[in-house]
């Protein structure tokens, strides 16, 4: 059962709280890498989708996205070199996108700033 629902700042305190209590970031990958989508919110911008649970992240694996397999990510391998790397190349992280696919579309240096405080 999801623990995500259409407050989408909810959502988002969610992902960073229980992310920092497991240390965990699940996400969906296939055999062409981690699962990307085009912005709702940005022109020519790209979003990657993250969530705080792996039954969060199962809710997603359906569908069209049902060749994905659910992984986990390390919170410090997150922070340190993934966040990193998406804003190098111009990607913006989706914390916790409920089953409409809703949710915030954040640059990855402020979801940084908020687990070095």
């Amino acid at each position: 059962m999801s623990k995500l629902t259409s407050d989408i700042p909810k959502n988002f305190d969610l992902f960073i709280t229980e992310t920092k209590k497991n240390q965990l970031v699940w996400g969906l990958r296939n055999e062409e890498g981690w699962l990307s989508c085009d912005s709702t919110e940005f022109e020519n911008s790209e979003v990657m989708p993250f969530w705080s649970s792996k039954e969060d992240a199962e809710v997603h694996n359906v569908e069209e996205w049902s060749d994905f397999t659910v992984l986990d990510i390390p919170l410090d391998i997150f922070v340190e070199d993934w966040l990193l790397t998406l804003a190098e190349d111009g990607v913006l992280v989706g914390p916790n996108w409920n089953n409409q696919l809703e949710g915030k579309e954040i640059e990855p240096q402020e979801i940084a700033k908020l687990y070095l405080l």
